[in-house]
This record gives C-alpha cells, structure tokens and sequence, in this order.
C-alpha cells in the first residue's frame, strides 16, 4: 500500500499525555518558549539548537513537520500533558522512515521542567507501540549520543536492545569533536 493512503490519527493519548501532530497556529509560540526554557540541555545534544531560534523559525519548522506528516516522510508529535493546563511538555517523533522494510528511528526531546516525571518515557512507549503495531514497522530505532545518559535510560527502560555503540561515528552538537552512538532496537 502507498503509505500516501495510510490513515494516520492526528492524535494519540497515554494516561496523562496527549500526543498530537503540530498542526495549529500558534504551536511555533509554546515550542519555542520550551526551546528557550531548555536551550542549555538541547544545545548539549542538537545540533539543530545551536542557536535559539525565533518564534517565525519554530512555526517554519512545525510547519514543515506537518507537511512531513502528511506526505508520511515522518510523524512528529508534540507532547501536552492531559491535567488542567495542557501544558507543552516536548516531542517525540519517528523519522527516516524505509517504507520498503518498514523500519524508522525514533527522536524525542522534553522541556527540563518536565523532566524527571517519567512523560517522555510514556510518549515514546505510546509512539513505539503506534510505529509497531499501527504502522507495522519491523524496526524502530534509537539512536543516543553516548554520554546521554538521560536519554539512553529511556530505551533501556522500555525494553529496547542494545545492539552496539558506533565509535567516532559522528560529530558532538557543537561540531566540535566526535561523538560515540548508541543504538537501542525493538522489532517486530
């Protein structure tokens, strides 16, 4: 089937979570004062957050996500938690996508305020389940700079396998020097 027919929910829900796509005018505005929240622990492990981007720059990027989306090239979603304020609390994405197999990595970023609640964990396990089970992916993959320890706990967590760490496999954040990888899998 052309994944283009695949019928895919624009929202998910955990819990405590509300997984949706970032299609609503405005979520350029609550990304991006999470990204401001957060810029110091981002800029340690994202290249793309070198720099703070604009408002205008977030709404570009969650726009493009969409049309990403929607041309089933990736599915990010951003993170709110279900309780009375719907506060952002990240994302979480499945990306470089092989439809031919079907296999995909999988991303996930919090807002450090929320850190340490357990709400990334129970995001990536819902997307995780949705990318095995609904999409029928036969793998899906983490990738973990290796002294990101908080973001390999996830993985091991949820019960992922450590296939190996990549060494000099690429460069840190800032460009500045090589990085080892480690890669966690579930298959299906």
């Amino acid at each position: 089937m052309n994944p283009l027919l695949l019928d895919i929910p624009l929202q998910l829900e955990t819990e405590r979570l509300i997984l949706r796509a970032p299609l609503q005018t405005g979520d350029g505005e609550i990304v991006n004062q999470a990204i401001r929240d957060s810029f110091y622990e981002l800029k340690a492990w994202l290249s793309l957050f070198q720099e703070l981007p604009t408002v205008e720059e977030t709404e570009i990027m969650l726009r493009n996500a969409h049309i990403n989306f929607l041309k089933r090239e990736s599915f990010r979603f951003l993170i709110f938690d279900k309780g009375g304020g719907k506060d952002f609390i990240g994302t979480t994405s499945l990306h470089g996508i092989d439809w031919d197999i079907p296999k995909c990595e999988m991303g996930y970023w919090i807002n450090t305020k929320y850190s340490g609640n357990g709400y990334m964990t129970e995001a990536v396990k819902e997307l995780a389940n949705f990318g095995l089970n609904h999409l029928a992916f036969k793998r899906i993959e983490i990738r973990c700079e290796s002294r990101n320890f908080k973001s390999r706990f996830i993985p091991e967590k949820l019960g992922f396998i450590f296939e190996g760490t990549l060494r000099n496999e690429d460069l840190s954040a800032d460009g500045s020097k090589l990085t080892d990888t480690c890669i966690y899998s579930k298959i299906n």
